[in-house]
């Protein structure tokens, strides 16, 4: 890199080939606690999860202002999806993915959106077992 100071283009002035094309917030392997499972030993006993979400925004260009109420609210995000995680008992990592879609997918400015859940201390071979919900096919909309 350049020990020049950075010297911003002027607005108005970027390519069409550099125009943002796509924006998106994440929330990434949020650690939750849910009494999930429908094996015996799993009932009653909640488990450690790692939940992700992408939310792909309708809504290119970044706020004019430099305003939180112009953009997402990642703890009201957080914490909606806590509360989900912890509202019951579920029986399928499908169950609380779908729940957790469905309040995401009903908020407005949502273009596409992915959820994945992963039980991380199921077998000691493997990261996670899990399941992933999303608006499109293939890796991104």
């Amino acid at each position: 890199m350049s020990d020049l100071p950075f010297t911003p283009r002027l607005l108005g002035t970027v390519p069409d080939s550099l125009a943002i094309r796509s924006a998106k917030i994440h929330l990434d392997s949020l650690e939750v606690m849910a009494d999930i499972g429908f094996h015996p030993y799993e009932i009653g006993t909640p488990q450690r999860l790692l939940i992700s979400v992408e939310v792909w925004l309708e809504r290119l260009e970044p706020p004019a202002g430099d305003d939180a109420g112009d953009a997402w609210n990642y703890d009201h995000l957080k914490q909606e999806i806590e509360r989900l995680a912890g509202a019951r008992r579920y029986n399928l990592q499908e169950t609380l993915a779908a729940e957790i879609y469905g309040w995401i997918a009903a908020r407005q400015g949502v273009r596409a959106l992915r959820v994945t859940s992963s039980k991380p201390d199921v077998y000691p071979a493997a990261r996670g077992v899990g399941v992933e919900l999303a608006s499109f096919s293939g890796s991104t909309p």
